[in-house]
């Protein structure tokens, strides 16, 4: 009997580039990326990256940052979460994640 991902010599094989995890966490990495250059905070996440957990679970790994990059961060969530919002699920308010 072959188990996915065995061979019939009985040898696992298994590749994260083959891991619908893999590809989660990578997609979930590129938008916070995106967003985060978008803030002007590219430089404060030196870490970010995707990965996988021995189950093959997507995860993103964040890193540290600096308690200012963290204010920073929980502000923009806070403006975030307090956007008008159109019909459409869409902020109606600023676009510009710049502003202080």
């Amino acid at each position: 009997m072959n188990s996915e991902g065995e061979e019939r010599d009985g040898i696992a094989r298994w590749s994260p580039l083959e891991s619908e995890g893999w590809y989660a966490a990578r997609g979930a990495t590129s938008a916070l990326r995106d967003v985060l250059t978008a803030a002007g905070l590219e430089k404060d996440f030196p870490y970010l990256r995707a990965d996988l957990n021995a189950f093959g679970h997507g995860l993103i790994e964040l890193g540290r940052v600096s308690p200012e990059t963290a204010e920073r961060l929980a502000e923009l969530l806070k403006r975030a979460l307090s956007c008008p919002q159109g019909a459409d699920g869409v902020c109606s308010g600023p676009t510009n994640l710049r502003e202080n």
